[in-house]
Order: C-alpha cells, then sequence, then structure tokens
C-alpha cells in the first residue's frame, strides 16, 4: 500500500497514480473502472496469474486479504486495509492473495491488472467462510450470484502456485 502524493486547492485534487520508475510490479496492461453503492461487496476473489493495483477515485472502502501463497513469508495472514476517497492511496495485490471489496459508501475505484482479464484466472472463495480469516465489519452485504455462489477457502487449494521472491 502506498499513500498518494495528493496535490490540493481550491480547485480539487492531483495525484501520480502510477509512474515507470516506481512501479511496483508488472506495468498493468488493463485499467478497468467500478462503480459500487453502499453494502456491495465484490468478492472474494484470488488470481493465479495476474496482480492488481487498486486505486478508490471517491467513497470508502475495506479490502479483505488473505495470502494463500504457499511457502510466502505472510502465507495464512489476513489483514483489512481501509481506503478512503480523500485519502489517495494505491493498493498493490500481488497474485495468489485473495481480496475482497466491501464498499461503505457509493464509491468509485480503478483496477489496473498486469494481464488482461481471462476468466480462467479468476477464482474466489465465499465471503464468510471462517476459514478465510477475514473479520469483515457487517455481517450482510449486498453481492453478485456468483460471488453469493462461490466454494469455501478450502477448494482453492493447489490451484495457487507457490510464492517466488
Amino acid at each position: 500500500m502506498r499513500r498518494l502524493d495528493a496535490h490540493r486547492d481550491p480547485r480539487g485534487l492531483v495525484a501520480e497514480c502510477s509512474r515507470s520508475d516506481r512501479q511496483i510490479a508488472d506495468a498493468p496492461r488493463q485499467w478497468t473502472l467500478f462503480t459500487s453503492a453502499a453494502g456491495v461487496m465484490r468478492g472474494v476473489h484470488v488470481h493465479p496469474r495476474h496482480d492488481d493495483y487498486v486505486v478508490l477515485i471517491s467513497g470508502a472502502m475495506c479490502v479483505g486479504l488473505r495470502d494463500l501463497r504457499p511457502d510466502a513469508p505472510s502465507e495464512g495472514r489476513a489483514a483489512m486495509v481501509v481506503l478512503r476517497g480523500d485519502a489517495p492511496t494505491a493498493l498493490f495485490i500481488p497474485h495468489g492473495v485473495a481480496h475482497g471489496m466491501l464498499s461503505h459508501a457509493v464509491s468509485v475505484f480503478v483496477i489496473g491488472t498486469s494481464h488482461h482479464y481471462d476468466r480462467d484466472d479468476e477464482l474466489g472463495c465465499h465471503r464468510r467462510d471462517p476459514d478465510l480469516g477475514i473479520a469483515w465489519p457487517v455481517s450482510s452485504a449486498q453481492l453478485s450470484e456468483r460471488d453469493a455462489a462461490l466454494p469455501p477457502v478450502r477448494a482453492l487449494v493447489g490451484r495457487i502456485a507457490p510464492w517466488r521472491p
């Protein structure tokens, strides 16, 4: 996670989201724009190949994370990151790290990905699975039909490649 250097004046805000001299992963090959209503949950998803680079434009959301990469120094750890549009921040999510995004307010965000979208690189697990270990701040959320039907995290065992430094 990296706080963006924001420059504010009476007109608004300017912040560099990405620079070629500060890349932390492969340069994003695709950028996708999302809007979510308050109470919407996207995920929990995990990508075996592509990395995500998330920048919240406006609103507020929490991102639940769980490292599923075998042999990673943070394997099995879960975390919750809060993003707010008034505090511009870029969040890097490496492939193999499960993540779900819960919007607390109407939110606009972009996700840059290291590879073009590929349905075969879009795995997931149910957000309320206790084995996931993510403590969501609310008990219910609006989910897509697909996300509501995701299997438990144990269904992903063996589908995520071991971590390589």
